[in-house]
């Protein structure tokens, strides 16, 4: 007897395992899908970060370069305005013009408006600071005229210098004979009072008087002038004739050294003597110290200075 079949179990058995493989194929496109979009999302990453990491040193570098090129036009800026070097050919020196510069062989004329022209062509130049001869030192009177050489003369020594000898004479005239050896005799940097009591008493010395009293005050103190400039006081007797008085006076003012009188009484002592009791300021100037500076550019942003 042949066995009955119920088709509709068969039918639906079949479609059972059909739904079973799909279900099977579904669920393994998801594991796909979820690891591309996981190996994806991986790379994005990782790509984001290189792109920031590269961001940062792109901007790291280019702050460096900016410092750099900062610290060049600093440097360029500073020779030009001395006068140590021609000017560039463009707005900065390059390394071959810096190998090239030689400040002693720079005529001033090359150097127009810098601060060694202003120096060499005005202050040295004048008549006034000219006209004071070097103290004990023969070899700054010109034998010709009897008087100190002029600024014109020690620079036709140096033009017409033609070996490196002659230069170095020369140049040594400059150094020792021109105006500006006047300017750190007239100020100081430093408050050096032996100095101070021993150019008073060159001053009495060509004034032939021997003074009788002669001291600094102790006192000391910014100069009303100028911030940077400080003041020392000294106070001076005089008793003798008015002549030797007024002759004392008189080489005090002509003095290469500023002496201002802040107090002064004069009494008459006899028909032809008189007491001087003043008490002066003379001054030094704070001296200018330069350090070099250092700037650490720091990777995560910011900078340091040293």
């Amino acid at each position: 007897m042949a066995a009955k079949i119920d088709e509709k179990k068969i039918k639906a058995k079949g479609l059972s395992n059909i739904a079973l493989s799909k279900s099977v194929k579904i669920s393994q496109a998801e594991q796909y899908t979820l690891i591309a979009v996981l190996g994806a999302g991986i790379a994005l990453g990782i790509a984001i970060a290189l792109a920031s990491h590269f961001a940062d040193k792109i901007s790291y570098n280019a702050k460096v370069i900016e410092e750099e090129d900062k610290s060049i036009v600093a440097f360029s800026d500073t020779i030009k305005e001395i006068g140590i070097c021609t000017k560039p050919n463009g707005k900065t020196y390059s390394d071959q013009e810096l190998e090239k510069c030689r400040p002693n062989a720079i005529e001033v004329s090359a150097v127009p408006n810098t601060l060694r022209s202003k120096i060499l062509q005005t202050i040295a130049a004048n008549k006034a600071l000219n006209s004071v001869p070097k103290e004990d030192s023969t070899s700054c009177i010109n034998s010709a005229t009897g008087k100190n050489y002029t600024y014109q003369e020690l620079q036709n020594f140096y033009t017409a210098a033609e070996t490196d000898s002659e230069l170095a004479v020369a140049t040594e005239l400059i150094q020792n004979c021109s105006a500006l050896r006047v300017i750190p005799d007239a100020l100081p940097q430093y408050r050096n009072e032996e100095a101070l009591l021993s150019s008073l008493n060159k001053i009495f010395d060509i004034s032939d008087w021997e003074p009788e009293g002669l001291s600094p005050t102790g006192t000391y103190g910014v100069s009303k002038f100028d911030p940077n400039l400080n003041s020392v006081s000294v106070r001076l007797s005089v008793d003798s004739t008015y002549k030797t008085t007024m002759k004392v006076l008189e080489n005090i003012e002509r003095s290469i050294r500023e002496f201002d009188i802040e107090r002064a009484t004069i009494e008459w002592s006899g028909t032809n003597s008189i007491t001087l009791q003043a008490q002066a300021n003379a001054y030094y100037i704070t001296p200018a110290t330069y350090t070099a500076s250092s700037k650490t550019i720091n990777s995560g942003g910011g900078t340091t200075k040293k």
